[in-house]
């Protein structure tokens, strides 16, 4: 399973749909064709084409050495109009909310002056939730098949009207649809990224750990084969529906033939780290492509105003899919908590086995895929994605992270979350090492679960961008630079400060662990409290940074923008955990006071507990790690990562955007 879009966790990792105005489009050429010789189409300002307010679902933005022609002839007593700035010009402007129709505003415009009607321009095309595009010319763009799945799309939802919240039967089918897909995807993500290792921790230290832990790394790597799934697909399966239905199907014989046979291999007598590092690392590649289809289903799923709630769908479908997968199998897999709770008489076996759960996950994702090839219908491709080849996607992706602006937030992706990674990767490891038992790490779990949802929808609105007095997105506004523009990641920067400060605290809870290894009710309660408090942080901030993804991605390249932003967010905390692992161990030193040798590799352990003693530790490098990572990342913080986040929010929208390649 991060996207954090989706995130998503993980990433995860959110969308944004891609649309134009067909009817704004047509009004364009004709005014073109249709404009008198003497008048001359340079405009008085160098006007932007904008789909910018809640009338229709994306926006389009003109720029550069085409300027916009009125929307209608000139009377013979208008002014001509002024020339435009140049071609260099990046001065844009944007209309107000519309809720009339194109006819209306060339009935309107047909009174005024050309200078009018040209300053108008933008506000025919005005009315969608999403920022617009800087283009070089848009016959050109539609000549090359890039604007057919925006006129597609509109064509398909115009009579809508979009409203913020999921009030229309479309954006509540779609929500659904989403989160029952991110569960699906959470599965295989919580057992790899957590149940694996808590089941293979009593038997490997913490190195052999962080060869499993390599097994997550195709998730976070997905863009490198991301332009493959933006590109390749069967016409008549639909785009997204091409790849989602044989990857699910995938995953689902996957997870029913490796049930068959894991616990076999985690109860033999050696275990082959290597063989199962593999098994699950195909697992999480099949799972990490399913990722990259769902991301870009939602481009099209939900409506432009409430893209938003994307992102809280990927923390709900991936937060339900690994909390089951995770903590409450591991509660349901112990004996002791089967017994204690749910058996009159005790019995040696838990009540769900490894195998078995594994199982009926692997019968459940065939049952959904089933269902989407025979009740979901995917709108058709001419209409649903622009034609483009995996070069010209590959290219399109370079062209990306070639930004400056790109290339600076990238870097903050990378090194964002090496502070939280000792908290997050190992704490919960020391206390099962220190004594605490699986079922009280179940109840933090049962009660972080419905924290997390209710946490992780609130942090969408929060990571909204809040509406002007025009009715738009500050960062929708082309070169607008409002101080409320700074809203979409002040929730993000919050968390990441608590995120630190928890990474001090679960320190300061395993340094009070009981000498005796009873754990009372006070020091139980503060496990709880700590553990709810890391993931929350946690889960805020992914949804703040996802936010910040939708508003900056591109739609006419939404999918590669997106995948390309979660994928090294994802990667961000997927790098440090290995390295942090391993670093652990070396920094760690045990002795057997039984026979005075070491006691932190496996087989001074062994020969430890051969001889009857106990393992004690003299420096534990847990602590040293975590010392190191969070004075580290603090320093980053103010030092790099605060200036260079405030300065990319007050960046206006055309610094985040490409030119398609031909």
């Amino acid at each position: 399973m991060q996207s954090d879009c989706f995130s998503p966790p993980y990433s995860r990792e959110a969308a944004m749909p891609r649309s134009a105005s067909t009817s704004a489009l047509g009004d364009f050429e004709g005014a073109i064709s249709g404009m008198p010789s003497s008048i001359s189409t340079t405009s008085t300002s160098s006007t932007s084409c904008n789909i910018d307010s809640d009338a229709s679902p994306a926006g389009l933005r003109r720029r550069t050495a085409y300027p916009s022609p009125p929307l209608s002839t000139s009377s013979p007593n208008s002014s001509p109009p002024s020339p435009s700035p140049g071609p260099g010009s990046e001065t844009s402007r944007s209309g107000n909310d519309r809720e009339h129709s194109p006819q209306d505003h060339r009935e309107h415009d047909s009174s005024s002056s050309s200078t009018s009607s040209s300053s108008r321009t933008g506000d025919m095309l005005s009315g969608g939730g999403i920022r617009g595009r800087n283009v070089e010319d848009v016959g050109d763009l539609e000549e090359k098949g890039l604007l057919r799945s925006e006129k597609g799309t509109l064509q398909k939802v115009e009579e809508e009207k979009f409203e913020p919240g999921l009030k229309s039967k479309r954006d509540q089918q779609a929500f659904t649809l989403l989160v029952v897909l991110y569960l699906l995807q959470g599965v295989p993500l919580g057992l790899t990224f957590g149940t694996l290792p808590f089941l293979l921790k009593p038997r490997l230290s913490y190195s052999k750990l962080a060869v499993f832990a390599l097994s997550t790394w195709p998730y976070s790597l997905k863009l490198l084969w991301s332009p493959i799934v933006d590109a390749w697909f069967v016409p008549k399966w639909g785009r997204r529906k091409s790849w989602v239905v044989p990857v699910q199907a995938l995953v689902g014989v996957l997870l029913y033939l490796l049930g068959r046979k894991v616990e076999g291999w985690l109860e033999a007598e050696v275990i082959d780290v290597h063989f199962i590092t593999l098994m699950f690392g195909s697992l999480i590649f099949a799972a990490a492509t399913q990722d990259i289809a769902v991301d870009g289903w939602a481009l099209t799923l939900l409506s432009p105003p409430n893209l938003s709630y994307a992102s809280t769908a990927q923390t709900i479908g991936l937060g339900i899919g690994s909390a089951l997968s995770f903590t409450i199998f591991l509660a349901f897999n112990s004996v002791d908590f089967s017994n204690r709770y749910f058996r009159s008489t005790p019995l040696d076996t838990p009540l769900i086995s490894l195998g078995a759960y594994m199982r009926f996950w692997g019968g459940v994702y065939l049952v959904v895929t089933a269902w989407l090839v025979y009740f979901k219908k995917e709108d058709d491709v001419n209409a649903d994605e622009p034609d483009l080849d995996v070069g010209k996607v590959y290219r399109i992706m370079w062209s990306i992270v070639r930004l400056k602006n790109i290339q600076s937030f990238l870097c903050i992706l990378l090194i964002a979350k090496f502070g939280f990674q000792v908290n997050e990767s190992v704490t919960q490891l020391k206390l099962l090492e220190k004594g605490l038992s699986k079922e009280d790490l179940a109840v933090a779990a049962l009660l972080d679960f419905p924290a997390q949802m209710v946490v992780g929808w609130l942090a969408a609105k929060w990571s909204r961008p809040p509406v002007t007095d025009e009715g738009r997105h500050p960062l929708s506004a082309g070169n607008q630079r409002t101080a409320a523009a700074t809203s979409v990641l002040k929730v993000w920067i919050g968390a990441f400060w608590a995120r630190l400060g928890m990474a001090v605290v679960a320190a300061c809870v395993i340094w009070l662990f009981p000498e005796s290894g009873e754990v009372g009710t006070g020091y139980f309660a503060l496990v709880i409290a700590t553990i709810l408090m890391t993931s929350l942080t946690n889960t805020v901030q992914f949804v703040g940074i996802t936010a910040f993804h939708t508003q900056i991605a591109d739609p006419l390249i939404g999918g590669t923008y997106m995948t390309l932003l979660n994928t090294v967010s994802n990667l961000g905390g997927t790098w440090p955990k290995p390295l942090i692992l391993r670093a652990v161990d070396l920094l760690t030193h045990s002795v057997c006071p039984k026979t005075g040798k070491e006691c932190t590799s496996e087989v001074g352990k062994a020969a430890c507990a051969a001889a009857g003693g106990n393992c004690v530790i003299t420096r534990d490098g847990y602590f040293v790690m975590t010392a190191l990572c969070v004075v580290c990342s603090g320093l980053l913080l103010t030092t790099h990562i605060l200036p260079t986040i405030k300065r990319l929010m007050a960046l206006p929208m055309s610094a985040w955007r490409v030119k398609i390649p031909a």
